[in-house]
């Protein structure tokens, strides 16, 4: 196994620290506050949650509580960034892009001002709060629209970077972050830019290529981990920035493997497996298999318990890798 300059924790395949990637938000946030003055934050009604409330203590004056209203908070956002100031707008990802996805579209989108929208509680390990909070439909939201980035961090270290770049970026961003406790796998010096994704893992001879986002990329070492005993190379490339999809990486990384999977914790119609079929059938038909939710909401349970129930799991992954490199092998 290879894993170039990524500088991934030694303990990567243990996970043994855990952190939910809001957390990396509520860091990162506060850093870009400490560089720029025209960082500003507003809440929903959520600074907790959400982890603005670090923001608050230490910027009460640059922090702004909308209540529940969430069209206000994009438009009061919209209006601060068209007058100088790098708004980030938080709240639960059901409500944020959710909720006010015509006023992100009309007043941010359109005029391309740099308002970065975080939506927390992203996926299925909401667990017990059950479908109403389980945003499984927002990145198809926002790769839809025009002008818009779309990031999903792998861990809460890569959270924090990617609230930093975004800080800096003049652009509109969403940012999708869960709640539940995931392994950390990234460092400080791993390389984080958008719209470059990662090789995480690389076999001597790669088989399936698996591209991967958000917290789901340790199931998909794991799997990796598990099949390079069992004869089956892979190639692991984390896809943090989902909008720009990384041409290059991911054209060069299934034109050597022969064969793709795709993970990802949000329905396969509209997410990251759509991005990634999307260019190769332009660019470079493959055979593909998705995992990621099938066409159906959420429900409450335990985040591990949800995982497994929708195939999400280590196992489910393997079982797709085994699939997509016998269909390799077909051709």
């Amino acid at each position: 196994m290879i894993q170039g300059n990524m500088h991934l924790r030694e303990d990567v395949f243990e996970g043994k620290e855990k952190a939910p990637t809001r957390n990396g938000f509520g860091k990162g946030v506060v850093e870009a506050g400490r560089a720029d003055a025209r960082v500003v934050v507003l809440s929903a009604d959520l600074a907790e949650s959400t982890r603005a409330d670090g923001f608050q203590k230490e910027f009460p004056e640059r922090f702004i509580e909308v209540g529940v209203a969430e069209q206000n908070m994009a438009t009061v956002g919209a209006g601060m960034a068209t007058y100088g100031k790098i708004p980030f707008i938080t709240s639960y990802a059901t409500f944020s892009p959710g909720r006010n996805w015509e006023q992100i579209r009309t007043t941010i989108a359109i005029n391309n001002v740099p308002v970065k929208i975080c939506g927390m509680h992203a996926g299925l390990q909401t667990g017990p709060d059950g479908a109403t909070h389980q945003a499984l439909e927002d990145i198809a939201l926002m790769r839809a629209m025009p002008n818009m980035i779309v990031i999903s961090p792998c861990d809460a270290e890569e959270g924090r970077r990617a609230t930093l770049a975004a800080a800096q970026n003049g652009k509109p961003v969403y940012l999708r972050f869960a709640r539940d406790k995931t392994p950390v796998m990234t460092t400080p010096e791993t390389p984080f830019e958008i719209g470059r994704a990662q090789v995480f893992w690389k076999s001597k001879n790669p088989k399936v290529a698996v591209f991967a986002t958000g917290p789901l990329v340790h199931n998909a070492l794991l799997a990796a981990h598990e099949l390079e005993g069992q004869g089956t190379g892979t190639i692991v490339v984390n896809v943090h920035t989902i909008k720009p999809l990384d041409r290059d990486t991911v054209v060069s990384a299934a034109r050597e493997a022969g064969s793709v999977v795709t993970v990802e914790e949000h329905q396969i119609t509209g997410g990251l497996g759509g991005a990634v079929a999307e260019l190769l059938a332009r660019e470079c038909p493959t055979p593909i298999e998705f995992v990621g939710v099938q066409d159906r909401f959420g429900q409450s349970g335990e985040p591990k318990e949800l995982l497994e129930a929708y195939g999400l799991g280590v196992s489910h992954i393997t079982a797709a890798i085994k699939r997509a490199s016998a269909k390799s092998e077909i051709q």
